[in-house]
């Protein structure tokens, strides 16, 4: 097996995560997320829809980025991803400002509907390339989308994992909070615990190692998906697969 790419462990790690799903739709700058739903579509044997927002091959809106919003809200939406400028261990998103509100160290664009969709998405999975106290912090700045609500709140959505450039997490519902699942190659529980600005739980038993993908696996990702992303995300696919 040639060398594994961090990029194809975390397309590999996201995609299993969506097995058995009915439709994945994938936002703006996410082509991580974009390979592992097409990965996740390949297993399917064409069961699985792929809607990603701005591809012309794999986008099925007629109506734009809207679209999304009315799919969503009608539960056929699976699973969506969301990433922010700051996350904390209640899964809360931030998008919109860090620091004081009304004089921010920095302003970013809005949060896009965001707390709209982790409200009636079954599947959200949090994504954060930069794993630091300065992304995955104790509280965020601002809440763009609450991780989670009181119980007398209908809310058929939420968040499910938080995959980062260093390890994997899942939710703990009943706790409301993240445990650690797995972490990467080359990485350790100790960095994670370093690293992260919030508090999580650990498992009762070792903390497995990330599964790095297969060479049939492989083959598909540098294959049929890098191929198929490229389209979209013409750099990323360059970047990482080479393609031209």
């Amino acid at each position: 097996m040639s060398t594994v790419l961090l990029e194809e462990i975390l397309i590999n790690a996201i995609s299993k995560n969506l097995d058995g799903l009915g439709h994945i739709a994938v936002g703006a700058s996410s082509p991580i997320p974009g390979a592992a739903a097409l990965l996740a579509r390949t297993r399917s044997n064409g069961s699985m829809r792929v809607s990603i927002l701005g591809s012309e091959d794999n986008n099925f809106f007629s109506d734009g980025g809207k679209e999304i919003f009315d799919i969503a809200g009608q539960g056929r939406m699976d699973a969506f991803f969301l990433s922010g400028a700051q996350i904390d261990g209640k899964a809360n998103v931030n998008l919109v400002a860090v620091g004081d509100y009304n004089q921010p160290k920095a302003r970013f664009p809005g949060s896009f509907g965001s707390g709209y969709l982790y409200f009636v998405v079954p599947r959200v999975i949090l994504f954060r390339l930069e794993h630091t106290p300065r992304t995955l912090v104790k509280e965020v700045d601002f809440i763009s989308a609450p991780g989670f609500s009181d119980g007398d709140i209908y809310r058929p959505g939420g968040p499910y994992k938080l995959i980062t450039d260093r390890c994997l997490f899942h939710v703990n519902k009943q706790k409301k909070c993240f445990e650690l699942e797995s972490v990467h190659p080359g990485h350790t529980v100790d960095e994670i615990l370093e690293q992260t600005g919030f508090e999580f739980l650990l498992p009762n038993n070792e903390v497995p190692e990330t599964e790095t993908p297969d060479d049939a696996t492989l083959k598909v990702i540098r294959g049929e998906v890098a191929r198929e992303i490229s389209e979209i995300y013409p750099s990323f696919a360059s970047r990482v697969f080479g393609i031209k």
